[in-house]
């Protein structure tokens, strides 16, 4: 089993920056972001595994840029160029494996809102 806590939601205006951080509760291979919006389905958002994989849906990408700690038990998410559109409720999501892209692993965050206003 693995706990993940997300933190750093918030509210920020377009165009500014926000960072969101998924502490694991052990080091584990892959590691991402997914999001959900009132009314639509959980979005898979970035990935990253401990063999180098990073890989963004193309409607953050150039955005927003994942990362983790070299003990691979924390994930970032630095939000640049925030837009209204990415206001959702994000979640961390961890795997000790591989799925492929936007393939989900079995271990949830609770979540943690943004909301992009002005």
């Amino acid at each position: 089993q693995v706990q993940l806590v997300e933190s750093g939601g918030g509210l920020v205006q377009p165009g500014g920056s926000l960072l969101l951080s998924c502490l694991a509760s052990r080091g584990i291979f892959t590691m991402g972001w997914y999001r959900q919006a009132p009314g639509k389905q959980r979005e898979w958002v970035a990935a990253i595994t401990t063999s180098g994989i990073i890989v963004y849906a193309d409607s953050v990408k150039g955005r927003f840029t994942i990362s983790r700690d070299n003990a691979k038990t924390t994930v970032y998410l630095q939000m640049n160029s925030v837009k209204p559109e990415d206001t959702a409720v994000y979640y961390c999501n961890a795997d000790d494996t591989w799925r492929g892209r936007s393939l989900p692993g079995p271990y949830w965050g609770q979540g943690t809102q943004v909301t992009v206003s002005s």
